[in-house]
C-alpha cells in the first residue's frame, strides 16, 4: 500500500508497547490480528468520514504513524486522541504520590495511557450493541455490521473492515440487533451528523455538561455516557458517574464498604484531577485480562 508517514511524540512518559498489550485485551479490539509490534486498524475518520487505514508502532519518545491516505491535522488529532497522546501526561505521577493505591498502579504499569475508541460515533454505538449482551457476541455483532455496511481497507497486505460512517446508518436496518437498538443506532447516526457526537464538541464542554447532553441521547444511560466521553472523546480529567464495574474495583482497592454511595467515589477520585479518565482507565485495566469487561 501507498503509506504517508508522520510522528507522535509523548509529553510525558509513554510505553506503547502497554498500550498494545492493553488492546490485545480489550474486548472492543481484542479480534484485531496482532505481531506484537504494531496496531492496525481501519476506521472512518471523524473529520471527513472517509475511510484510513492506520499502522502506529514504536518511535523514540512517542509513536510512528502510516495511513492510507494524507493525514492532514484533523487525521493527526484523531490518531493522537486514540492513543492519548493528545495530552501533556507530565503531571500524572502527582496524583500517584498523593494517593499511594493509585501510585502503586502507575509503578505496576508505567507509561499506559487510556486506549480510546477510533471515535466517540464508534463508542456510542458499542455501548448500544453491547447493552443486555455479553462482550464476545457484541465484539461479532460490531464487526459483522463493519463488514455488510463499512469500507474495506488494506493495510500492510490484509483487509480492515472499517465501522460504518453514520450518514450510512442513518436510514439502516438489518443490523442484526433488536429493533430498540437499531432505532437507537439510528438516533445516534443523527446526533452524530448534528455534530453532538464528535470530539471537538464533547470536549469543549465541561464534563457534567458533556455527560448530561450524552444521557439525553437515544439508547444512552449514565453508563454508556462516561464511556463515550472518556473512551470515545479522550476527556482526560472526567470520572464516570455509573460504573459497577469501576465501583467494585474500588470498593475493594479501598477498603470502601458495600453501601459506599457514588458522591463517596467522586470524592475519592477528586485527588487524581486533572487525570480522573486516566486514573479510572488504569483500574479498569487492571482486570481486563480477567474480566468481562467493556
Amino acid at each position: 500500500m501507498t503509506t504517508h508517514g508522520f510522528t507522535l511524540t509523548a509529553d510525558g512518559p509513554y510505553d506503547f508497547a502497554a498500550a498494545l498489550r492493553f488492546v490485545e485485551d480489550w474486548p472492543a479490539t481484542s479480534a484485531l490480528p496482532s505481531d506484537g509490534r504494531s496496531l492496525r486498524f481501519a476506521y472512518c475518520a471523524e473529520s471527513d468520514w472517509l475511510p484510513i487505514g492506520v499502522r502506529v508502532s514504536a518511535a523514540p519518545g512517542g509513536v510512528a504513524v502510516a495511513t492510507t491516505r494524507p493525514a492532514g491535522p484533523g487525521i493527526r488529532r484523531e490518531v493522537a486522541r486514540i492513543l492519548s497522546l493528545d495530552v501533556d501526561g507530565s503531571g500524572f505521577a502527582a496524583p500517584g504520590e498523593a494517593d499511594p493505591v493509585l501510585g502503586d498502579l502507575q509503578r505496576r504499569s508505567p507509561g499506559l495511557r487510556p486506549v480510546c475508541f477510533w471515535s466517540p460515533w464508534e463508542a456510542a454505538c458499542w455501548a448500544v450493541i453491547v447493552q443486555r449482551s455479553s462482550m464476545l457476541i457484541a465484539s461479532r455483532i460490531k464487526q459483522r455490521i463493519a463488514e455488510r455496511h463499512g469500507a474495506r481497507v488494506e493495510v500492510d497486505g490484509q483487509a480492515y473492515a472499517a465501522f460504518p460512517p453514520p450518514m450510512t446508518l442513518v436510514d439502516a436496518g438489518g443490523l442484526g440487533l433488536p429493533p430498540q437498538k437499531e432505532e437507537w443506532v439510528r438516533g445516534l447516526a443523527r446526533a452524530a451528523l448534528d455534530g453532538l457526537l464528535t470530539t471537538e464538541h464533547l470536549r469543549a464542554l465541561d464534563p457534567q455538561e458533556a455527560l448530561a447532553e450524552l444521557r439525553a441521547l437515544p439508547g444512552v444511560g449514565p453508563f454508556s455516557a462516561g464511556l463515550i466521553l472518556i473512551r470515545g472523546a479522550g476527556a482526560p480529567d472526567a470520572f464516570p458517574g455509573d460504573e459497577p464495574r469501576l465501583f467494585a474495583i474500588l470498593r475493594e482497592a479501598y477498603g470502601l464498604p458495600e453501601d459506599a454511595p457514588p458522591s463517596a467515589y467522586r470524592k475519592l477520585a477528586e485527588s487524581w484531577r486533572p487525570y480522573r479518565s486516566w486514573a479510572s482507565f488504569l483500574f479498569r485495566s487492571s482486570t481486563y485480562a480477567v474480566a468481562d469487561e467493556s
